[in-house]
């Protein structure tokens, strides 16, 4: 077995998992000269096929805290509002703010990127020192002085304080409570990229955009090739039955499920071949985010469903909030348990609020024909919907409640 050592007795932090929140928490940290250690079970920093919504919650931290605004301005689109469609005959339910109403309302861009690309240059801003790959952690062993890390290859690590940004399936989240406590939320959907070229009828392509009808719905956006990212969910009947959250697919299920809605719409999921259903999965609210050394970041602490695209943008405001958490311990000498408690303190509300309205929105999208859609239909139309219903995540700047000292 192997001791990996580090630097810096009373500030040696380990960051579990290497994923947006990770590696954003690790910048973040060096960058205010402290040495985290990152470790990721991958034994490669790889993530092929998906792609992410950034939000101005997120992109402002990204670009002025992390650095990467030109990386991002440069791979990235910048979506061009988002609107609402019935997705069965594509007539237009609501427009929010366009791409120059959103920069100006909401402080930054609303980009999508391709996953790969954002992870990368996270790692090239972090650089390759303290960045441990093909490290799965099994195991921490949280005693009085510190806790030690044991990984699956028999290495381990001795940390003062221990992040767990390991994503929804969190190994250090089973550690704090003793079990899993995954719950399904009732839809399962399919994930596909397809090129401009194989969407000649899309309306409104550099918009985000939300197609619904009974019992469904498809998002999608574009990202900086000129690809279009979708995200394609149905309501599932009854509990997921497979112990895996994603199986094989029959041939053009997902068309079948989606049989007369419109041509557009058609078009769109026909040109990715689907082979794969994802059910989608969630964590119910923590009351606590950390035990002993350890704490919880991102999918790891409130784990939610993609109806608000809101996943890697709630692990950016977390990483940057418990950073700045953390240095104000160190600087004003109230030690890291009272700073993890304020981190929690500050984060908690808002991401619960997330979580439980991401659940929500797929019933509002999903109603059935009646009076019920024709109230939602009219209030997507309404110029108020921004104000009411979007504001409050695309406006708030996770930071505002800290000290700007050392920032």
């Amino acid at each position: 077995m192997t001791t990996i050592s580090a630097t810096g007795q009373g500030t040696r932090i380990a960051i579990v998992g290497a994923g947006i929140g990770g590696l954003t928490l690790a910048v973040e940290l060096r960058r205010r000269g402290l040495e985290p250690q990152v470790f990721e079970q991958a034994a490669e920093l790889r993530e092929v096929g998906a792609a992410v919504a950034l939000s101005a919650n997120a992109v402002r931290f990204l670009r002025d805290r992390i650095g990467i605004g030109e990386q991002l301005a440069e791979k990235a689109a910048d979506v061009d509002g988002l609107i609402f469609r019935d997705g069965r005959d594509g007539r237009v339910l609501g427009r929010v703010l366009s791409r120059s109403e959103y920069h100006e309302r909401a402080g930054a861009p609303y980009y999508g990127v391709h996953r790969a690309d954002l992870q990368q240059m996270l790692k090239e801003a972090l650089g390759e020192e303290g960045l441990h790959l093909n490290k799965k952690c099994v195991r921490v062993e949280d005693g009085p002085q510190s806790a030690v890390l044991h990984f699956a290859d028999g290495d381990s690590f001795e940390a003062d304080l221990v992040i767990g940004a390991d994503g929804i399936r969190s190994q250090l989240r089973k550690e704090i409570l003793g079990y899993d406590d995954a719950q399904f939320s009732g839809c399962h959907g399919w994930r596909g990229m397809v090129p401009p070229e194989q969407v000649p009828s899309l309306p409104d392509p550099e918009a985000i955009q939300f197609w619904m009808g009974p019992g469904g719905h498809l998002l999608h956006y574009p990202i900086g090739n000129g690809e279009q990212n979708f995200l394609l969910v149905r309501r599932h009947d009854g509990p997921w039955a497979d112990k895996s959250w994603v199986v094989p697919a029959e041939k053009d299920e997902h068309l079948a499920a989606f049989e007369g809605w419109d041509p557009a719409f058609i078009e769109m999921i026909s040109a990715a071949p689907a082979t794969e259903r994802w059910a989608l999965f969630h964590r119910p609210p923590l009351h606590q985010w950390s035990r002993g050394r350890i704490t919880l970041l991102g999918d790891a602490a409130h784990a939610m469903v993609p109806h608000h695209g809101q996943g890697a943008n709630q692990s950016i405001e977390d990483a940057i909030v418990l950073a700045d958490c953390l240095m104000e311990g160190l600087e004003q000498g109230s030690g890291w348990d009272a700073a993890r408690q304020r981190y929690q303190d500050i984060r908690e509300g808002r991401a619960r609020r997330v979580q439980i309205t991401s659940l929500a929105t797929a019933d509002m999208l999903h109603l059935p024909d009646g009076p019920l859609a024709q109230e939602r239909n009219a209030r997507l139309g309404s110029p108020q919907v921004w104000d009411r219903s979007l504001a409050w995540i695309h406006e708030h700047v996770a930071d505002r409640q800290l000290s700007p000292a050392g920032i």
